[in-house]
């Protein structure tokens, strides 16, 4: 009985070493050790009432962590345009205030400066003492988060020559100043409206249903609490802050009544139109030094009669009338939207998720194992998958060995 149990435990023993040698991500294969910073997307949260809003209970971040990939998520404007959001991902990054351009912050008529921020990974960008090398990042965003780090790449890399004319340059934030830093290795973006959705126009007038109400009933299904009393909707810049025993449905209803939500260009309901992200695709340009992949998702069906897409019995209720509503529509202006957008994952056509067409001139290419830099490389689409399943949120899906492929094939990117 000694004898077998020692067998036993050898044989345990040697396929543990098999499986951690084998396992990628944990092995000297990898190429780079650049950290992953997740950004969220509309209506999201770093963490809401201990729940993780990468893997729900799953907790991504943490388990990528684990496996030796170190991580940051960050926590933006939930509701605020990709531009304030990508201000605010630099600051958190880096450490600092949060500047949101003088001369954009005067066009749209919020505040200039945000909140201030002791840096998540400070040394980003800084020349690493040890390899001689530059401290990058990887970005992975999910949903609108895709467009937020379009947008803090672009800025990096490019500068703003509005902000430049318009502000003094010892007043000039380095997001700005458009030394062309590449301080970003790659970007990934995860069920993300490239091109818009056309769930946008429901939800922010054309249709029945309110985006910030709509936004409320999900925080209330992943809290399971009618009351979202620690939700932050980081709407500092425009003087929107929640007051002090203002219940939710009292604030949101200020919020939606206030001429910034309805008129402005610069809010979140805009860069989600289908034209305001044809607007965003004209300037926000891929990046011929960063490596680009995107991921689509969808949970709907095709209807033989009519040719409609309707959501499968899998996908969340949640988004049921915005995946009929996206499954129909068809426009023919202000931007021409036709029956291939109708396939969907809930709130996104799968059309629009392989990288940007309206307005732009990236390219994108089909990933077959060897990604093209400067480009968009395509992983395709996972199919009964929901716009937010895919993280894990609202669903019994483990994500985590999802997110972990990514992890392993941003790692194996060349420094």
């Amino acid at each position: 009985m000694k004898k077998f149990t020692i067998k036993l435990f050898f044989i345990f023993y040697m396929v543990s070493i098999i499986v951690y040698i084998s396992a990628p991500g944990e092995t000297s294969s990898r190429s780079n050790y650049y950290p992953i910073v997740f950004v969220h997307g509309m209506a999201g949260f770093a963490e809401l009432h201990g729940i993780p809003y990468w893997g729900g209970t799953y907790n991504i971040p943490k388990y990528l962590d684990g496996l030796g990939y170190e991580n940051f998520v960050v926590d933006v404007g939930p509701f605020s345009s990709n531009w304030d959001r990508a201000c605010e991902v630099y600051a958190e990054l880096k450490g600092g205030t949060v500047d949101y351009g003088k001369a954009h912050s005067e066009k749209y008529g919020h505040a200039r400066y945000g909140r201030t921020y002791n840096g998540l990974f400070p040394e980003w960008g800084e020349t690493d003492p040890d390899t001689g090398k530059l401290n990058k990042i990887h970005l992975i965003g999910h949903s609108m988060g895709g467009e937020t780090i379009r947008v803090l790449a672009q800025l990096l890399e490019n500068g703003d020559s509005g902000e430049i004319a318009a502000t003094d340059p010892e007043e000039l934030s380095p997001l700005f100043d458009g030394q062309k830093k590449q301080w970003v290795r790659s970007i990934l973006t995860v069920a993300t409206p490239h091109d818009g959705s056309t769930a946008a126009y429901q939800l922010s007038g054309k249709g029945d249903i309110s985006l910030l109400q709509m936004a409320s009933v999900f925080l209330a299904a992943v809290t399971g609490s009618t009351e979202i009393d620690t939700y932050d909707f980081h709407l500092d810049q425009w003087g929107l802050n929640r007051k002090s025993g203002e219940g939710i449905a009292d604030y949101i209803k200020r919020v939606e009544s206030s001429g910034a939500w309805t008129t402005s260009r610069d809010l979140g309901n805009w860069d989600l139109k289908p034209e305001g992200a044809k607007e965003l695709n004209s300037w926000a340009k891929a990046q011929s030094d960063i490596y680009y992949f995107s991921q689509a998702t969808s949970a709907t069906y095709r209807e033989l009669l009519t040719g409609r897409y309707l959501p499968n019995v899998t996908m969340n209720p949640l988004m049921w009338a915005t995946a009929t509503y996206i499954g129909m529509y068809t426009q023919s202006t202000p931007v021409v939207i036709t029956k291939s957008w109708w396939e969907n994952d809930g709130l996104v056509s799968v059309a629009t998720a392989s990288g940007p067409h309206l307005g732009s001139a990236d390219s994108i290419v089909t990933y077959s194992g060897t990604p093209q830099i400067g480009k968009w490389n395509y992983l395709g689409k996972l199919g009964n998958t929901d716009h937010i399943g895919v993280i894990g949120i609202l669903c019994t899906l483990d994500q985590r060995p999802l997110f972990r492929s990514y992890a392993v094939l941003l790692a194996s990117l060349p420094e």
